[in-house]
């Protein structure tokens, strides 16, 4: 079993903590939580569990306060506060300024087939554009294709507001291995759906049902609230199950 490495701000990150597919073509990047101090210690700065993307060469502190700060590639869920002739503008965080979303960076979009977005409305898109001194600005493409590859306006379901931390945790290609959360694939076993996952704390849940709907986000937020385990997490699908 992989050791949990917790810090505190200002604790030394060790060198057995870091990533051990370091090589000179990748070098290692961090993340948020972290910060070095020459010539070669990494601190962190806020406190938190340790984590580790071997693939990408990548280290940072899982905490869940905080607040969301756009970056560039980041997929995150919007809501559609208004428009204006080439805009939508988009609220993706509380009391923050509204990010730009052109109404034509959607896949096959023209004057004549962009989708018409009102007041209201889910998108899920991605940053293209992170600046403090500008607002953010969003698309609903893959840029180097024209594709929409899931981005694009969320229709019908519900939305719920989880932590940041528990946004990138659902956002991690192995979820039991590297997050520790299995809530979504036993859910899976009895309850067809499907999520979004934005990384400014936004979880987008659709299914069959208002009831089948509600039990998926109350089961992730249960599980991001309590912090609860593998074990605990599938007794919570098991008692949610049961109810439906």
């Amino acid at each position: 079993m992989t050791a949990i490495h917790v810090l505190l701000p200002g604790d030394i990150v060790q060198s057995d903590a870091l990533p051990t597919s370091r090589n000179s073509s990748k070098p290692l990047t961090l993340g948020p939580g972290l910060q070095h101090e020459l010539p070669d210690t990494i601190t962190a700065v806020l406190g938190g569990e340790l984590c580790v993307d071997e693939r990408k060469n990548a280290i940072w502190v899982e905490h869940n306060g905080g607040k969301y700060n756009p970056t560039v590639g980041d997929l995150i869920i919007a809501t559609v506060h208004h428009s204006s002739a080439d805009f939508y503008h988009c609220a993706i965080t509380p009391y923050t300024t509204f990010a730009l979303l052109p109404q034509l960076a959607f896949e096959g979009a023209t004057r004549k087939t962009r989708p018409v977005l009102t007041s209201g409305n889910l998108v899920y898109a991605r940053v293209s554009l992170a600046n403090k001194f500008m607002e953010p600005e969003l698309e609903c493409v893959q840029p180097s294709t024209g594709k929409a590859d899931g981005l694009g306006p969320l229709k019908g379901g519900m939305l719920f507001d989880i932590s940041l931390g528990m946004a990138r945790r659902l956002m991690s290609p192995k979820l039991k291995e590297q997050a520790r959360l299995i809530v979504l694939e036993e859910l899976a076993e009895r309850v067809p759906y499907e999520i979004a996952v934005g990384r400014n704390g936004k979880l987008w849940v659709n299914s069959g049902s208002v009831r089948s709907t509600l039990a998926v986000g109350k089961a992730v937020k249960e599980t991001d609230e309590k912090g609860l385990g593998i074990e605990e997490q599938r007794n919570l699908v098991k008692n949610l199950l049961k109810t439906m």
